[in-house]
C-alpha cells in the first residue's frame, strides 16, 4: 500500500494491486517465450491454480490466492472464467508474452453485476519499469480510484480517462520495487470492441506518461477481487470487422440479424440470461451453454434442447427473449450466434 492516507476503497485496491504483483513475479518466469503460429487445435483446458505459458498459439496466465476461480482455454484466443465470493482475488487472461503497440480485438461477454471486478488490456514494461491497463469495463468499483487524473484520449469510439498512480515498495515482476500505473478507463464501459493501443501510448506520453522500452507480457485480462462474476472473451491481433459480442450470420440472401446477450437475476443454483434480437423478425439463435448446464426455463421464444447447443425460435411475443439455466457447477454466461430463418 501507498503511505499517502487512503482514499474510499483505495486500501482495498492496494491491497489488490500487491496481490497482483506476486502473479506478475509468476509471469516474470516465462515472460520472454515466443509465441509460435498455432499448428494444431489444443483441446478445452481448464486452469484453477497459478500458471502460465501457450495454449492454440496465444499467451496465458491464471493466478488466484484462494478460492474456486477457474479460467477454461478454448479455442484460438478465446477464454472463460467463472469465480464465487470464496475467491479474494483472481487475474487471468490470454494474449501475448510480448506486449508492443498493437491493435487489439475482443469479443464476448462479461458479467461484472455490482462487484468489485474488471476487464482490461493489461501488461508491463521494463526500462522504465511500468504497469499499465486500458479498462474496457468494470463493475462497482473503478480500479483507478485515487489516481491522479491527467486528461482524456477519445479513441475506438469512446472516451477514456488518463490517470497515473503510484506503487511504493510494492511486488513487481521484477521484485519489490516502486513504479508507476498507467491507466485508460473507458467512460463508455464495453465488453467487446477494438483497442488501438497505439493512441493510448501517445496519449499517455503527450501527458508526459511514458513506457519503458522493453516490453514485457501483454494480456485481455478479467480480474476479480472478494467479488463474483464470469467472462467469456476472445481476444486477437489487429481491428475487429464485426466487435458486436455476439455475431451474426445470414441465413437468406438478403437478410441478416444479431443478438446482444444479457446477463440478468442470478440464484445460488441458477441464472437467468437475456438475449435481444435485431434486423430480422424471422430469426433462429443458437445458444451454446457450458460445461453442465441445463435449461431450466424460458420465456417469449421457443427454445429447443435442454443442454450443450440450445436453439430459440419466435413464438409470437417479439424479438427479447430470456431462459433459465441450472449452474451445475458452472456459472458461465452463455453465447449466442443469430441467423434468419
Amino acid at each position: 500500500m501507498n503511505d499517502a492516507p487512503a482514499q474510499p476503497g483505495r486500501r482495498r485496491r492496494g491491497r489488490t494491486r500487491m496481490l497482483i504483483g506476486a502473479a506478475c513475479a509468476l509471469v516474470l518466469a516465462v515472460g520472454g517465450t515466443t509465441v509460435a503460429t498455432n499448428a494444431y487445435a489444443e483441446a478445452d483446458r481448464q486452469v484453477c491454480s497459478n500458471t502460465t505459458g501457450t495454449h492454440n498459439g496465444f499467451y496465458f496466465s491464471f493466478w488466484k490466492d484462494s478460492g474456486d476461480a477457474c479460467m477454461t482455454l478454448r479455442e484460438n484466443g478465446r477464454y472463460s472464467s467463472s469465480w464465487s465470493r470464496s475467491t479474494n482475488n483472481w487475474v487471468g487472461g490470454k494474449g501475448w508474452a510480448t506486449g508492443s503497440r498493437r491493435t487489439v480485438s475482443y469479443s464476448g461477454t462479461y458479467n461484472p453485476g455490482n462487484n468489485n471486478t474488471y476487464l482490461a488490456l493489461y501488461g508491463w514494461t521494463r526500462n522504465s519499469l511500468i504497469e499499465y491497463y486500458v479498462v474496457e469495463n468494470f463493475g462497482s468499483y473503478n480500479p483507478s480510484s485515487g489516481a491522479q487524473r491527467l486528461g482524456t484520449v477519445t479513441t475506438d469510439g469512446g472516451t477514456y480517462d488518463i490517470l497515473r498512480s503510484q506503487r511504493v515498495n510494492q511486488p513487481s515482476i521484477d521484485g519489490t520495487a516502486t513504479f508507476y500505473q498507467y491507466w485508460s478507463v473507458r467512460q463508455q464501459k464495453r465488453s467487446s470492441g477494438t483497442i488501438t493501443f497505439a493512441n493510448h501510448v501517445d496519449a499517455w506520453a503527450r501527458a508526459g506518461l511514458n513506457l519503458g522500452s522493453s516490453w514485457a507480457y501483454q494480456v485481455m485480462a478479467t480480474e476479480g477481487y472478494q467479488s463474483q462474476g464470469s467472462s467469456d472473451i476472445t481476444v486477437r491481433e489487429g481491428s475487429n470487422p464485426n466487435p458486436n459480442p455476439t455475431t451474426s450470420g445470414p441465413g437468406n440472401p438478403g437478410g441478416s440479424c444479431s443478438v446482444s446477450v444479457t446477463r440478468g437475476q442470478e440464484w445460488t443454483d441458477r441464472f437467468n440470461t437475456t438475449f435481444n434480437v435485431t434486423g430480422a423478425s424471422n430469426w433462429v439463435v443458437t445458444i451454446r451453454t457450458n460445461g453442465g448446464q441445463s435449461l431450466q426455463n424460458s420465456w417469449n421464444a421457443s427454445v429447443s434442447g435442454t443442454s450443450g447447443t440450445l436453439t430459440a425460435r419466435p413464438n409470437g411475443s417479439g424479438n427479447n427473449f430470456g431462459i433459465t439455466l441450472y449452474k451445475n457447477g458452472n456459472n458461465t454466461t452463455p453465447t449466442a450466434t443469430c441467423a434468419t430463418g
